[in-house]
Order: structure tokens, then sequence, then C-alpha cells
């Protein structure tokens, strides 16, 4: 036990047992010095093989530098094995159009690096498990930026307590210990730290939430760590259940292949969810069903995506289409929403028809098409080719005209002429590329700043 005169730190040792080898990812920074101080004080009690793991990211020069040798010191001091790698976070960000592989903040380079090397240390037998220094500031953060980007549920979990990967466990034994705690117990211990000077810097979205955004709303909630932490155990625990819930439901509603006639279904590519049986669930079970139909064909949805399938399957007709990032394509039967992923390559013949929720926004990368529309009340709009017999209300003009006719004044011609687009709402023309149209009062429409052509 640890001497009575000594600070303490508490540590999660629910992930702990007699004999684990545990490598301490340790940056030289307060909150991982904090953690393999308090490990190695209580390695007997707990029964750990520890070691020390410390992994260069090629940045801060000198610095960085300084921050090996301060961690490598202390591994020695504590009589710890050490282990170091180095890789270059900067040119690991950069696209790579050769392997199809896109750009990556500085940030999310350097943690997909961290990991990819404890996946690598575990494979290697060098350990059973890596524990990481993430405290409760830390998951404050970490929920109140996905927040800010729009995450899902599943994200405000934010840090969770154990990864389990193939190769073994990423542990975070210090996520109910504040930043305050662990630099107090360090003060007691009378144990330096290395400060990182790119934690300054505002550049990083981290950093702005750290030292602008949080304390800001303290000055409303002084408890808001707090509670920003316990939203992600409550998550973390909803999470939990909806996973066995979703897949519960989704069993009868998720099809493979195609139906046949007579009965039956024949293999085909991507998947069908019956619409019948998805109507019948409530809009929670519907978007959760959705999206894990998505997943088996390995597509991650945003709120906007499922939406849009969602208002397809629920108030689509029969042929009509969505297009979505990366290729996923949704398309209505009579009673199914058939999903597929399609060639990136644009397709010949006509364009496909996207209806999406309003108010909501819509985007086609390969018209240059990004729209954003606003109404009264929630209702669905397609982006489609005209057809013969549409009429438009162009702004200044007395009354609706033949879109035949608009077109025909504008000089279009050929293929263009045939999937020239245009939006439909609730019967209406509401935009049409290349023209000012009059949505009419019950709809407000708005081409996004350097995204679409004008209209």
């Amino acid at each position: 036990m640890p001497d009575a005169k000594q600070p303490v730190l508490h540590l999660d040792e629910s992930g702990l047992r007699p004999g684990l080898r545990l490598a301490v990812g340790v940056s030289g920074g307060a909150d991982s010095v904090a953690l393999i101080r308090a490990l190695a004080e209580r390695r007997r009690e707990l029964g750990l093989v520890l070691s020390v793991v410390h992994l260069h990211h090629g940045l801060r020069g000198d610095e960085a530098d300084a921050d090996l040798e301060f961690v490598r010191t202390l591994a020695g001091d504590l009589g710890l094995s050490f282990q170091s790698e180095r890789v270059e976070t900067a040119a690991s960000a950069a696209a790579d159009p050769a392997t199809g592989k896109a750009a990556e903040t500085i940030e999310e380079a350097a943690r997909r690096l961290r990991y990819q090397w404890f996946r690598r240390l575990m494979a290697g037998g060098a350990a059973e498990a890596v524990a990481t220094a993430h405290t409760r500031d830390d998951q404050a953060e970490t929920v109140l930026a996905k927040f800010l980007r729009g995450a899902w549920t599943e994200g405000l979990s934010g840090i969770h307590p154990v990864i389990e990967f193939p190769e073994g466990r990423i542990l975070r034994l210090l996520l109910r210990t504040t930043r305050a705690e662990i630099e107090a117990y360090l003060t007691g211990l009378g144990q330096g730290w290395r400060e990182d000077s790119s934690n300054r810097h505002l550049t990083f979205t981290r950093n702005r939430i750290r030292h602008e955004l949080l304390p800001q709303l303290e000055s409303w909630n002084p408890r808001l760590r707090e509670h920003l932490a316990q939203m992600a155990e409550l998550a973390r625990d909803e999470e939990s259940w909806w996973t066995e819930e979703t897949a519960r439901a989704a069993a009868p509603v998720v099809l493979p292949g195609r139906p046949v006639r007579g009965g039956g279904r024949a293999a085909a590519e991507g998947l069908a969810l019956d619409i019948g049986r998805l109507t019948g669930l409530g809009p929670a079970l519907q978007r959760r069903v959705l999206r894990y139909a998505a997943e088996q064909l390995g597509f991650a949805l945003n709120f906007e995506a499922t939406e849009g399938l969602r208002a397809l399957a629920l108030s689509g007709r029969a042929s009509q289409r969505i297009e979505l990032a990366g290729g996923l394509r949704g398309e209505r039967t009579h009673r199914e929403l058939r999903l597929s992923a399609q060639s990136s390559a644009a397709e010949g013949g006509n364009a496909a028809e996207v209806t999406f929720p309003v108010p909501g926004e819509v985007s086609a990368p390969e018209l240059g098409i990004h729209l954003r529309i606003e109404a009264a009340v929630g209702t669905t709009a397609t982006l489609r080719p005209w057809r013969a017999g549409d009429r438009v209300h162009l702004r200044h003009s007395s009354g609706p005209r033949k879109v035949k006719e608009v077109l025909e004044r504008m000089k279009v011609s050929g293929t263009a002429r045939s999937a020239w687009p245009v939006v439909e709402m609730d019967g209406r023309i509401v935009w049409m590329q290349g023209v000012a149209v009059e949505p009419g009062p019950e709809a407000q429409v708005t081409v996004l700043p350097g995204r679409a052509a004008p209209g």
C-alpha cells in the first residue's frame, strides 16, 4: 500500500490484473508522468509488469528531442524498461493520391500513428495492454468538440475507458481524475514534467476549446467539466444498450439481395430495407436501423444523409434515388429501399433523383450544386433533371413558364439540356440551375458560396 504520507492518485484498476504486461505511453507531460509515477509506486501491490513507451512525432524539433530524453531518464530512474520510436507526422498527414488517402490534420495523423504503434507493440509481444493518461478534463474537451461537430450519441460517449483491439487493450486509467489533481500530485512528489508549447497554439481546435471556450462556459456552470464527463458515461451506456437493440430490430427489416417473383430473394449487390417494417418503427429506431444497414456496406451516415434516406423511404416514390457522399446510393421501389455502393466515377445516362429533408441541404459535387432550403413546415424536396411539362416561376416574371422555353432562351442543348437540374418541393419548382426562381412564400433557397453555379 502507498505510504500514508505520500500523495496518492486515484487509478481505475478495473482493467488491471496481476501479471499484466502493461506498457505506459509517456509523452513527458504532467498527465502521463503522473500515471507512470502512480503505477510504478503500486506495481508490486498490483502485480504489474511495467514498461515505458514514448513516440516522437517528428514535430517541435529540439523541444520534442528534449521530451524524449526526459522520458528516457524518468524510466531509468524508476527502474523500468524503455522503448521509443520516431514517426514523421506532418508527412503522414498529407494526402496520397496513389493510395487515395485523404489529407488529415496534424492532430488526426498524430493520433492515428500513435495507436498504430501501440498495436504493433502489442502484436509483437512487448505488452498485453497499453495505458494512456487521458483525464476528466480531456473527456470534457472531447465531448464538447464532438458536440460542436454534430456527433451522434456514440460520439458524445467521448473517450472510452477501454478500447479492445485484436492485438490487446488500450486502458485509460485516469478518466475520473482532473488535471488539477494531477498537478497537485506531482507537486507533492516534487516531480517535474515537460510542457508542450504546441498546447498553447490556438490554431488547434482542442486548444481553443481548452483555453477559450471551456473557461467561458464555466462562467455559466463551474461544474461543466464534471457534467460533460457524466454525459459521456451516460451516452456510453446508452449506446451499449442501443447496439443490441438495433441489431434485434434490424433483423426483419434489413434484407439481402433482391426479391424474386413467387417469393424468396436472389443474390444481388447491396441490401434492402422493407419499407412497411421500417415505417412501423419509431423515428429513433428508423435512424439507427438505416445507419446499421449502411454500416454493413462500409458507410458511416451523418444526420443529413440519414434523414435523406429516411425521407426517401417514408415519402418517396418508386424509382426515386439519392446519391450520398462516398458512393452510397439509395433507391426506392414500391416495397423496399435498396442501398448499394456505387463507383465514384460518374455514370452515363440520365442523372439520378436525390430526395432530401427540408429544412436541409443537398449537394451534387459533380454538378457543382450545394443548396440549402428552409421551410416553415418540415417536408421533402427532390433534386432531379427537368421533365417535359415542368413549369417554373422566374423571379420578377408575371407567372410560371415552361422549363423547356426557359432552356431554349438560355440556349442550352444536347445532353446538358436533358439533364438540366431543378429542385421540386411540394409539386413546385423552387430552384433551377442558371436562373433566378421565385420559390414562393413557403420556401427559401440559398446557394452556398463557392459550391454551385448561380441560380
